[in-house]
């Protein structure tokens, strides 16, 4: 693992806990700082606290969107990368209003492969 994800923020949303506490595990493990959230409301408010350097979410969820969650948070921190994860293949349909705000959110398709989601987020190493 490269130094510079050791200390990296990583703020995970799925509102499926075990998967969103699996992915904090793998990455904490792998010297990342992640923490889970179960919703989109709290992803939000977790957000503009912790100040993540990666928003890693699940697209459908219930409540707000992950797209929603995208979209505020970079608003909110510009400097965040986005990744979204989706098992749905409906996704591309979904990823439509955001493209329209001149949103290109990085996408990976569910389940994740652990040594997939640690090679994305060390790719601009």
């Amino acid at each position: 693992m490269s130094n510079s994800s050791q200390g990296r923020r990583v703020l995970i949303v799925d509102d499926e806990p075990m998967i969103a506490n699996t992915l904090a595990q793998i990455l904490n493990a792998s010297g990342f700082q992640a923490r889970a959230v179960y919703n989109g409301e709290n992803a939000v408010e977790v957000a503009t606290e912790l100040k993540p350097d990666v928003l890693l979410t699940d697209v459908i969820m219930r409540g707000i969107s992950g797209i929603e969650v995208a979209m505020q948070v970079s608003d909110k921190l510009p400097g965040c990368r986005v990744i979204l994860f989706s098992g749905q293949a409906t996704t591309a349909d979904l990823l439509e209003p955001a493209k329209k705000k001149g949103r290109n959110f990085e996408i990976l398709t569910k389940p994740i492969h652990p040594k997939e989601l640690l090679n994305v987020l060390t790719a601009r190493d």
